[in-house]
């Protein structure tokens, strides 16, 4: 048994060759301990190791369970935060929003936030990583609560990042005002559940899915509310789902934001929408 016999483990389950060569250097990173620099080196594994990352590779394979619920990380803007079938993986696409938030915040001098949705903690880590503003993230799941609470823990952030159970807003206190709340929230349709990859339904229903035929259930509820608790010329921006910017710059409009921007990704796909009140 070889590397190369790990990743067409892999490969003859229906995962591309790229994508496979680098979840099993994940995992031999993980489980054997090797980095890059020694496969490269062609430093060779003893035979318990390379059988605990063929075990691995084959739980991979038969469930297409995500490679990051199997070594229990998941990479984040250059920090690895802890995952859990409790919690939304970070994938690329959120970098954007946290990356556009974290320069409106410091642009515009914002103090306070709120992460509705919070689950792993990633975005409300990330912003107070990068920020002096303080950030709330909630979320209606104590046991996201509580890997958010282990990755704020893990990245020494306890006093900057702090979490709360709510539902959306049912939690923020009176009085309780914020200069901007971020959301990547569900937005697929349960109608989509069939279409999805199986690695996606690894992830918690309640992250992915809405009750209404559009994926617009939660941009509704949240930018609705959201006018009680922002302050003057406040923030409001969220991730997008593909194809929903216009839905949603119009929801945004019917609800006095202005000033309405929109962020493409990579591939051109309109991926976070943010305006003011």
């Amino acid at each position: 048994m070889t590397i190369q016999d790990i990743v067409k483990i892999l490969t003859n389950n229906g995962i591309e060759l790229n994508e496979a060569n680098i979840e099993v250097k994940m995992l031999i990173e993980h489980f054997a301990g090797f980095g890059v620099k020694e496969i490269i080196m062609g430093k060779k594994l003893d035979k318990k190791k390379l059988d605990i990352v063929k075990e691995k590779a084959e739980l991979r394979a038969k469930t297409h369970m995500p490679i990051q619920h199997i070594i229990g990380f998941a990479d984040f803007m250059g920090e690895k935060f802890i995952v859990n079938k409790n919690v939304l993986i970070p994938r690329d696409e959120t970098e954007i929003l946290v990356r556009t938030t974290i320069d409106l915040i410091n642009e515009n001098n914002l103090k306070t936030a709120i992460d509705v949705g919070t689950g792993s903690g990633c975005i409300a880590c990330m912003i107070a990583k990068y920020t002096d503003c303080r950030i709330i993230g909630v979320d209606i799941s104590t046991d996201a609560l509580n890997t958010a609470l282990d990755n704020a823990s893990k990245l020494n952030l306890f006093n900057k990042a702090i979490f709360r159970k709510s539902d959306i807003f049912s939690n923020v206190k009176p009085g309780e005002k914020f200069d901007i709340i971020i959301s990547n929230p569900p937005y697929i349709p349960e109608k989509e559940k069939q279409n999805l990859q199986k690695e996606v339904l690894f992830d918690p229903e309640q992250a992915l899915f809405t009750n209404d035929e559009k994926g617009l259930e939660f941009y509704e509820k949240i930018t609705q509310d959201s006018k009680k608790i922002l302050n003057s010329r406040g923030y409001l921006i969220f991730e997008l789902g593909m194809g929903q910017f216009k839905d949603v710059k119009n929801i945004m409009e019917a609800n006095g934001f202005s000033n309405i921007k929109i962020i493409n990704d990579l591939a051109n796909i309109a991926r976070v929408i943010y305006g003011q009140i």
